[in-house]
């Protein structure tokens, strides 16, 4: 076959991949990282504080693409001072609602990804039924190491339990919803960092921050449709881990029995978010091809989308009618990686396919 004929095919491959590919929501002005969908079609999108150039943490997107924020504005509306820091967005993360249709908001309180504000760090609860916040679980010092980022979340409903990423040092949080109490695991073990040697490459460009690779640790995570395995990723690393929730969910288990409940999944690449659907399918966001892609249970990996408007595909949710969504926050194209000045030329957005 002549080269350019099979050219002209992966571009038709292409441009069937975009096509099914649905933008759902655009900010030209503020960078987006977190998504989720509720039980009726809800959609919240977060904004972290990591630049000047600021406005809201959360909101709802409304059906005509237009936003507003959420709960109100006086969650969204931090007077940079730490002691309103406990009941105020300070630098969101993400977002995610549980399978009860609550939504959490997940609050490192690290503005412009410095330090950490005392008293900030939290997960909150909003009820989607009064659209007012129920409960918030505040985080200390025996959980917020220096340099700690919390990123994403998962919740196991039926076990009363959250489960974060944290991925400035490194290290997996697990909360008891019931009592709030939160303790950390997998501290310094290798799942949990970077792995060396490993390039984060996004449109042919090798990813360089003071002139070395990213030092992106645990950040992806997956809960298994049982709630026995908690899978999850860094960044800067090409294996995908998991470990039984088990032993995570038991605060006096010694550091040498958490470490060989750790179990190798696969071989993939670099990639931020992570979703595990009810057929254990794990979806996981390829940054270096814009791409999403599927991992199976028989270990096999096929991209399912990908498009130019994914610059740095981040975070995953799936709506009710089994539809995955994905946000694209260009974190590649950011002043940290292009000698301080943005490279950005789309949109962050949100869009959605059909799997």
């Amino acid at each position: 076959m002549r080269i350019s004929a099979l050219v002209g095919i992966v571009l038709a491959a292409g441009l069937l991949n975009a096509a099914s590919l649905t933008e759902v929501y655009q900010n030209n002005d503020f960078q987006l990282t977190g998504i989720t969908v509720s039980k009726t079609g809800r959609v919240f999108v977060n904004f972290p504080r990591w630049s000047d150039r600021y406005l809201y943490a959360v909101v709802e997107v409304m059906p005509d693409g237009s936003s507003k924020p959420f709960p109100d504005k006086e969650w969204n509306q931090w007077n940079l001072k730490s002691d309103t820091a406990g009941d105020h967005f300070v630098c969101v993360q993400s977002v995610v609602v549980d399978d009860n249709d609550m939504l959490w908001v997940v609050d490192p309180a690290a503005p412009l990804l410095a330090t950490v504000v005392p008293g900030g760090p939290k997960l909150v609860e909003i009820d989607l039924k009064t659209n007012k916040v129920v409960r918030t679980i505040p985080f200390g010092a025996d959980v917020i190491k220096p340099g700690t980022y919390l990123n994403d979340v998962r919740f196991d409903t039926h076990r009363h339990t959250a489960y974060l990423t944290d991925s400035g040092p490194g290290g997996i949080i697990t909360v008891d919803l019931d009592s709030g109490k939160a303790h950390r695991a997998l501290d310094g073990h290798p799942s949990v960092l970077i792995e060396k040697g490993v390039n984060v490459v996004v449109d042919g460009k090798t990813l360089l921050q003071f002139g070395k690779p990213p030092q992106f640790n645990s950040d992806g995570i997956a809960l298994s449709p049982d709630g026995a395995y908690l899978y999850y990723k860094a960044i800067t690393a090409n294996t995908l881990y998991r470990i039984k929730t088990d032993v995570l969910r038991n605060p006096n288990a010694s550091p040498e029995t958490v470490s060989a409940a750790v179990e190798k999944v696969a071989q993939t690449f670099p990639t931020d978010g992570l979703w595990m659907d009810k057929n254990w399918n794990i979806y996981l966001t390829d940054v270096t091809h814009n791409a999403v892609s599927r991992l199976a249970r028989n270990g096999k990996i096929d991209q399912l989308v990908s498009d130019p408007r994914l610059q740095w595909p981040d975070t995953f949710s799936q709506g009710p009618d089994g539809s995955i969504y994905v946000s694209a926050s260009h974190i590649n194209e950011s002043p940290n990686f292009n000698q301080g000045k943005s490279t950005r030329k789309l949109p962050y957005g949100v869009f959605k396919f059909h799997p």
